[in-house]
């Protein structure tokens, strides 16, 4: 069963993430936890999605927001990910599912006319009091992180 708006996200979700770390959305309790969900490191729609959220970093901390992004990824792509693209926030490696199954976004996909279980990109917005407010869900990447800024400045009320 994944998490519905209004719902508070379990405390008990936890995954490796970079900088040697486990983490989940409850790490981050007081603060608005944007949590973005991306099929694969290094592949051009991701690279992209990532940048863009990377470019607003400033505006998303200017009202208490942290960024997360999640993927199957290993850790130790993540990291690679991460320094290559010069992203200022950290990475979640859900290896097992763990996050993905929590928010439902494992979705049968076509790639090259095959049908695949992959991530289907989608975003999350949860407040201060780790409730799930927003969702996006089969993003396109360009104008997204605008969407979800103000979405998130709506919420911290600036």
């Amino acid at each position: 069963m994944s998490i519905a708006i209004d719902q508070r996200v379990p405390e008990d979700l936890r995954v490796p993430a970079t900088g040697d770390q486990t983490m989940g959305p409850a790490d981050f309790k007081g603060r608005i936890v944007v949590l973005y969900f991306y099929p694969k490191d290094s592949t051009p729609g991701c690279t992209n999605e990532s940048r863009d959220f990377a470019a607003n970093q400033a505006a998303f901390d200017a009202v208490g927001a942290v960024i997360l992004g999640v993927s199957r990824d290993s850790v130790k792509s993540h990291e690679n990910f991460r320094a290559k693209q010069e992203l200022p926030f950290d990475l979640l490696s859900d290896g097992d599912e763990t996050l993905c199954d929590a928010f439902d976004v494992i979705k049968m996909k076509n790639m090259y006319g095959k049908q695949v279980r992959g991530i289907e990109r989608s975003t999350f917005v949860i407040d201060a009091d780790g409730v799930l407010r927003k969702e996006w869900r089969k993003v396109k990447v360009p104008g997204h992180v605008d969407e979800v800024l103000a979405a998130v400045r709506e919420l911290a009320g600036s």
